[in-house]
């Protein structure tokens, strides 16, 4: 099956009316011990939050919001791939995939589509254009969820190139963050053709061995980043890499288990200084979890740590890439990659910038920072 079905998210009440209920007989824990957040999402805030889930939050405004994209479903190697396709006014515009990761969604890039595809309404020029493509990966959202093992991050990217070129694109380019840009590299590896460059805001690269024996002051501060994420912010990489079927059953029955699991990424790894809500809206928050929540998807998208986490994060000459690369360095990235470990799997950095806000969401998070990077780093890779 090759052909390309339009697709409207259209959530039955019942669904909505079920998550209210289950909202609303939620049995809390005890308070955390510490006064802040060292032990997870504090439980004042988890009430306050679900209070508003539960009778504020209008979802099918946010719906309506996101059906505003061109929505299609495809099957792909036997996988229902889920997309947002939006055409740019512009003739000349450049084909992108836009790949997210966990816990995001394509809710991440809700706002810097618009300013991608038609840059002469959002403060550029018509050589900024792109016809954007943001998938969501099997497991995920409104994607179908792999019933067989195998669908890792090099299946992936081998998908979004059949997706690119399903399109009618030939040439093209792709970009991503977390475990997009894992896919996102695996396609530069992969070299099959039709991708001419990527772009990374989070490159996968392991410290280099001067860096280990000779830190500099920029490696310091990476390498220490690195330890604080293994000792204080890895247990879900393990669980979900390890054991997702267990996990899975408690987000699949709980809206608040799913969205605390969710929520706690967003206070670390945003650049917020110390509350998610200083960087993104309450309803922005809901509508990345509702994402997970809506479509039960709690174990699906953690199966993706279990097929590919090893791999994902590889190194070596054959996970090399070759193709033109740019990299953008958001401070409160869970690690800040410094180029001369990026230049160990990207052999081919013609782009290269450290900001000065912004963190692991950097789309959702920075949306005028996160445009401005893709057209400064597009056009030295395809200059126009």
């Amino acid at each position: 099956m090759t052909d390309i079905r339009p697709f409207k998210i259209a959530i039955p009440d019942q669904d909505l009316a079920d998550l209210r209920e289950r909202l609303r007989s939620t049995r809390w824990p005890e308070k955390e011990t510490p006064d802040d957040w060292t032990q997870g999402v504090p439980l004042t805030y988890a009430i306050s939050f679900c209070e508003y889930w539960a009778s504020g939050y209008d979802w099918r405004q946010r719906e309506a919001a996101l059906n505003r994209f061109n929505q299609f479903v495809t099957t792909i190697d036997g996988l229902d791939v889920h997309f947002l396709h939006v055409q740019s006014p512009h003739p000349q515009a450049r084909p992108i995939i836009i790949t997210h990761g966990w816990p995001g969604s394509v809710v991440e890039f809700g706002k810097v589509i618009e300013p991608l595809t038609d840059p002469t309404r959002h403060g550029g020029t018509a050589a900024d254009a792109f016809h954007v493509v943001c998938p969501s990966l099997p497991g995920y959202g409104f994607s179908g969820k792999p019933t067989t093992t195998g669908w890792g991050v090099d299946r992936i990217a081998r998908t979004w190139d059949t997706l690119m070129r399903r399109l009618g694109y030939s040439r093209w380019f792709a970009q991503g963050g977390d475990w997009g840009s894992a896919v996102t590299t695996a396609i530069g590896i992969q070299n099959a053709g039709g991708c001419a460059g990527i772009h990374v805001n989070m490159p996968n690269a392991r410290a280099t061995k001067a860096a280990l024996k000779n830190p500099t002051a920029e490696d310091q501060h990476a390498l220490a980043r690195a330890r604080d994420y293994a000792d204080w912010d890895s247990g879900y990489s393990k669980q979900q890499s390890t054991r997702p079927q267990t996990l899975g059953y408690g987000l699949a029955d709980s809206p608040v288990g799913q969205a605390m699991w969710v929520l706690e990424k967003f206070w670390r790894w945003t650049d917020c200084n110390g509350h998610p809500e200083n960087v993104l809206s309450r309803d922005e928050l809901l509508d990345n979890i509702m994402l997970y929540w809506l479509t039960n998807s709690g174990a699906s998208s953690g199966r993706l740590y279990w097929e590919s986490f090893n791999r994902a994060f590889g190194s070596g000459q054959e996970n090399t890439v070759k193709l033109p690369t740019g990299c953008s360095i958001f401070p409160q990235e869970i690690v800040p990659t410094p180029r001369s470990w990026a230049e160990t799997r990207y052999h081919n950095i013609v782009y290269w910038n450290a900001l000065d806000r912004g963190g692991h969401f950097a789309a959702f998070e920075q949306p005028g920072l996160f445009v401005n990077e893709l057209r400064r780093c597009f056009a030295v890779i395809d200059p126009r």
